[in-house]
């Protein structure tokens, strides 16, 4: 199916989610499409038109960890990591090596994966940023707005229960606090000590997502930061399947940062 040397005409993916965020997978150990990778990301993802995805999750080989793992976003964009994104392929490479720990190279470090059951996956993050804050006019509003990158960037905002995050999101990620990259835009909800609700408008995406890896621990550390949550810490996305975040501080610094959720096979294909 899979030609061994060269660029192939037909390769094999496999469609996996992680806790709402669906990923196409292609394992490109031992050989490559024909075409641009972005260009391929740009096709593949479209929704109602091709497989459709929050993304295409490229696995390479590594000298410094089990695989290399590469994240095109729809736009063709190539971001340094993705939180969900990781657990997905630590589960495929898992199953392919024999092992229930990984570990996984990306342009934002190592990443060290544990795979707990079936369907569950938990992975320990390069330490995120400090915490920052700055008003911004958007839309008319002031807005309180907390900063931090947690693999990529990420922009937090605490709601109430109704937000325009169509709108709302598209304007904080293309600010000019945020240029020339942008950034990802989280907005929480405070439910207790423990528990937060997430709505995230993800950068490459262009979109409101079902859910964000890196934006659930963007939104834990800020919580946590001003003093309105401790973990371990329960965040809910759009999805409505829960994320665990745990974290230890000192000072201004973060680290010992899991995230930990679901993650599911839902298919497999060949691209031609």
């Amino acid at each position: 199916m899979i030609r061994p040397a060269g660029a192939a005409s037909r390769v094999a993916f496999v469609k996996m989610v992680g806790a709402g965020n669906d990923f196409i997978v292609l394992d490109l150990r031992h050989d490559r499409p024909r075409g641009s990778l972005p260009a391929l990301a740009k096709n593949l993802c479209r929704r109602a038109q091709a497989i459709g995805a929050d993304g295409l999750l490229i696995i390479e080989p590594s000298r410094r960890a089990d695989v290399r793992m590469r994240v095109l976003n729809p736009d063709g964009s190539e971001a340094a990591m993705c939180g969900n994104g990781s657990r997905c392929v630590a589960r495929y490479a898992a199953q392919r090596l024999g092992r229930r720990r990984v570990t996984l190279e990306t342009r934002a470090g190592l990443i060290r994966a544990d795979v707990l059951s079936r369907d569950r996956v938990r992975v320990m993050l390069p330490s995120p940023s400090p915490v920052g804050t700055r008003r911004l006019t958007v839309r008319g509003r002031s807005l309180t707005v907390h900063t931090l990158n947690t693999g990529v960037p990420h922009a937090v905002v605490i709601v109430g229960r109704r937000v325009d995050v169509p709108r709302l999101g598209a304007a904080i990620r293309r600010h000019a606090a945020f240029r020339p990259a942008g950034t990802n835009v989280d907005f929480i909800q405070i439910v207790n000590a423990h528990t937060l609700r997430l709505r995230t408008y993800e950068r490459g995406v262009e979109a409101e997502t079902q859910a964000c890896g890196t934006g659930a621990v963007a939104a834990a550390l800020v919580a946590a930061w001003i003093g309105q949550c401790r973990p371990p810490v329960t965040v809910y996305p759009t999805s409505g399947e829960r994320l665990t975040i745990r974290f230890a501080r000192t000072g201004d610094s973060w680290h010992d940062v899991s995230l930990e959720g679901a993650v599911r096979q839902v298919f497999t294909g060949v691209i031609s």
